[in-house]
């Protein structure tokens, strides 16, 4: 029995990939959940899993767009010599078998990647060996038997490097690369961001050395107690969650002519990577300890960076926080996630000299800017958000106490 391989639903908004690369070949043997193929979406890369075991056999070729609910490939279920078969006995008389290598597969036989290798290269498929399941030509034939061939580069002969002919000025410093389908993404969402919310930014400084202090006290103690180390990024997301909950407007978003207000937090959490920015979905962070969102931030930081990252959690953000401190900023103002109406921007911390109590003291401070939609948002909630903030920071028993 052969099951189609589709795309399945990639996340909100994600209606098409690009298939960047096959991990098993065509005509190779895999297993249920075993990873097929990587996918490049708007948002990060996620591997496919087989959704049965068998002989897989490749539709379309590496680099190709795919949508949603498009088939891909196909996997023929073998049954291991069991039951299912009806003649167990007849094995000295194999009609198949003895067929096959006196009569290779026709042409239509051929998989699409198998045959277009082979018209590629002008081969006759009946001189190559076949291994494959029922006598079949896979891929892997064909590339063994190309490195076997002792004349296997007439192409360079004919068809000269294009250079050699056509030389780029050296003074041209300039040089055209194809944009990912995330970074296409990117800016479509950003652009769209522009377009469809009245963003405005506030502005803020917190003294972040009761953080920093509590955090070098307990450091070691947490790692060894929960096996991951405490950031400042548990600290912040704790006091978006409690900040949202008195100034919901931030946690909600606008749909046609209503207001969707949220009773749960999924923080988005933005990541550099090479491939451009991600933003993973921490869920429901309102129900989370400092471990568990410590945790929860490692586990997604390290899956985005890897392309490993599951499809669920790219989607269903309510409010995002993105760390440009990381870098060196000093300031700037973080652009929106639609449909969100909120985003927090942290920023580097830096010893800076300022009057506590008529004395001048040196402190940790950073500057941290809230953008949001002013359709939604009055200037007056997101000023009392960043406040609200600033002091859940400034004194980290309110975090535990969520006063």
């Amino acid at each position: 029995m052969s099951i189609d391989v589709q795309i399945p639903p990639l996340g909100e908004s994600i209606t098409q990939a690009t298939l960047i690369a096959w991990k098993k070949r065509d005509g190779e043997h895999v297993s249920t959940d075993e990873p097929i193929c990587e996918l490049e979406t708007d948002k990060a890369n996620v591997d496919l899993p087989a959704q049965a075991s068998g002989i897989l056999h490749h539709l379309i070729h590496e680099g190709q767009v795919v949508n949603v609910g498009q088939t891909i490939a196909r996997i023929d279920e073998i049954a291991v010599p069991a039951p299912p078969q009806p003649p167990p006995e007849p094995q000295p008389q194999p009609p198949e078998p003895v067929a096959v290598p006196s009569a290779p597969p026709a042409p239509e036989r051929l998989s699409p990647e198998v045959r277009r290798i082979v018209e590629e290269h002008d081969l006759d498929p009946r001189i190559i060996p076949h291994t494959g399941p029922a006598g079949r030509l896979t891929k892997q034939d064909v590339q063994e038997h190309l490195a076997e061939a002792p004349e296997p580069l007439p192409i360079p002969a004919a068809a000269p490097p294009a250079p050699l002919s056509a030389p780029t000025p050296p003074s041209a410093g300039t040089r055209r690369e194809p944009m990912s389908r995330i970074r296409r993404r990117i800016a479509e969402r950003l652009v769209q961001a522009q377009h469809t919310a009245a963003i405005l930014t506030t502005f803020n400084e917190i003294d972040l050395s009761q953080v920093l202090s509590l955090r070098g006290r307990y450091k070691d103690r947490f790692q060894e107690v929960h096996g991951v180390s405490l950031g400042l990024m548990s600290f912040f997301a704790r006091a978006v969650v409690l900040a949202v909950g008195q100034i919901p407007s931030l946690n909600a978003f606008i749909e046609g002519d209503d207001i969707v207000y949220h009773d749960y937090v999924n923080l988005g959490i933005a990541v550099s990577t090479e491939r451009g920015l991600a933003v993973p979905v921490l869920h429901n962070v309102q129900d989370m300890s400092f471990a568990q969102i410590e945790g929860e931030i490692k586990r997604v930081s390290t899956a985005v960076r890897d392309g490993k990252l599951g499809i669920e959690d790219l989607s269903g953000g309510t409010f995002t926080i993105t760390n440009g401190g990381i870098f060196g900023s000093l300031l700037s103002t973080p652009i929106l996630t639609p449909p969100q109406s909120g985003i927090l921007g942290m920023h580097n911390i830096q010893k800076r000299p300022v009057v506590i109590n008529d004395k001048v003291e040196i402190r940790s401070m950073m500057y941290v800017a809230v953008s949001y939609d002013h359709r939604l948002v009055d200037g007056k909630d997101a000023i009392t958000f960043l406040v609200r903030v600033k002091q859940f920071l400034e004194d980290p028993a309110r975090l535990m106490l969520e006063i």
